[in-house]
């Protein structure tokens, strides 16, 4: 991939970021996707760089499917800098305005998930041809990815331009994928230790299936450590009334499961007891003594938290991808937040990633600069730890070796 160190100073750059974010009563929540860019953004404004960015924001028809203005205005202030919302992806207002777009000034056009094109499946050729691609490809020099965290896309956004503009790497985007590659492509000396948790046990698989002869444990919690306990017979996994983290989960993957548990369990640490709410409280019980399902279980317990500390005491590498419990409830923190302290005190190498999970470090004021990385992707970052293929990264590899780039 070319780089920013291969892109000469003062053109009109067309920016894809990933500011997606969480969204609370109609409030969008600064994350640190948003420093994270801003790094970069501030690098090619000192570079004398007419900016105009892409981003998204969830899905269409989901609850946190909205507008950029309030991401506009969030990367202002993390920027300190001024950023113009664009309430217009590819329409004759984005043309108008990268039309216009001066050297030193920043512009965020609308949610690009709003564009028909953006999720449509076709292949990059396709996508360059799409109206998205084609209206705006012509009003800029370049075209920069820096959305590493949507990297497993093969979207418009992230694939389209690279085949008709020159196309370069954004700092998030080579900083991120050579630090979630370390697993695959790095030899340690000493063990190798990954901690899954999240919402899903076909992350657990694929990994499992892909490192088996990288990764020396395997310690899981969340829905999947909750999942994995099924599979080992326990009354546990299953969806209570008005849930459905489990059940379809369970019938789409349940018998992979219990093939990768019998394949690796040697290598396979699982949760011994679990937290729940009781009486607005935190309470705990031994997995062996549940005999049937009737709370909602929102975090690893004492005792597993005890038996996993040992294991990422002692690793030479900690890849940590998912949280193990609900660490935004300061109650059902202590497997998330006990796991990462006990990273950060570790003489290891270490990358925290997947989803939210790295949010914790800066909600509880672990110390970020303990951890060797701390990833903004989440499915982009299990593909890089597992030596799947990114399309948005074949994209840009692909225009370099066209010779796509700019003359110095």
């Amino acid at each position: 991939m070319l780089t920013l160190d291969n892109l000469p100073p003062g053109h009109r750059l067309l920016v894809r970021i990933d500011i997606n974010t969480t969204v609370e009563n109609g409030d969008v929540q600064p994350n640190r996707r948003f420093g994270r860019h801003a790094e970069t953004l501030h690098r090619l404004l000192d570079d004398d760089h007419a900016i105009a960015c892409l981003a998204h924001q969830g899905r269409p028809g989901g609850d946190d499917f909205t507008t950029l203005e309030g991401h506009a205005d969030h990367l202002a202030k993390t920027l300190d800098h001024p950023v113009e919302y664009v309430p217009d992806t590819h329409g004759e207002t984005a043309v108008t305005t990268l039309r216009g777009l001066d050297a030193g000034e920043v512009v965020l056009l609308e949610n690009v998930r709003t564009a028909e094109d953006e999720l449509a499946d076709r292949t990059p050729t396709e996508h360059a041809e799409s109206a998205l691609v084609q209206a705006l490809a012509p009003e800029v020099d370049a075209y920069m990815n820096d959305a590493y965290s949507a990297a497993h896309r093969a979207q418009a956004s992230l694939v389209g331009f690279p085949k008709v503009l020159p196309a370069y790497a954004g700092p998030v985007m080579t900083t991120e994928y050579e630090a979630n590659r370390a697993v695959a492509d790095r030899e340690f000396d000493g063990p190798v230790t990954m901690v899954f948790g999240g919402a899903k046990a076909t992350d657990v698989i694929r990994a499992m299936d892909a490192l088996s002869e990288k990764v020396d444990s395997f310690v899981l919690g969340g829905i999947p450590g909750e999942l994995a306990l099924r599979a080992r017979g326990h009354p546990l996994g299953t969806d209570l009334n008005g849930t459905d983290l489990f059940d379809d989960q369970w019938a789409e993957s349940g018998a992979d499961l219990e093939r990768v548990l019998d394949a690796h369990g040697d290598a396979i640490r699982l949760p011994v007891d679990l937290a729940y709410l009781d009486d607005d409280r935190r309470a705990e019980v031994a997995v062996g003594d549940v005999t049937e399902k009737t709370v909602a279980y929102k975090d690893v317990g004492t005792e597993t938290l005890m038996d996993y500390t040992p294991v990422v005491r002692d690793s030479a590498a900690v890849f940590v991808k998912g949280s193990l419990g609900v660490f935004e409830d300061e109650r059902f923190s202590v497997g998330t937040v006990g796991v990462l302290e006990t990273v950060a005190d570790a003489d290891c190498f270490s990358v925290v990633g997947g989803g939210d999970t790295s949010r914790a470090v800066d909600l509880y004021d672990l110390d970020p600069d303990e951890f060797d990385h701390l990833s903004i992707a989440g499915g982009a970052y299990l593909r890089a730890l597992t030596g799947d293929p990114l399309p948005a990264v074949e994209a840009l590899d692909r225009a370099e070796a066209a010779g796509r780039r700019l003359a110095a």
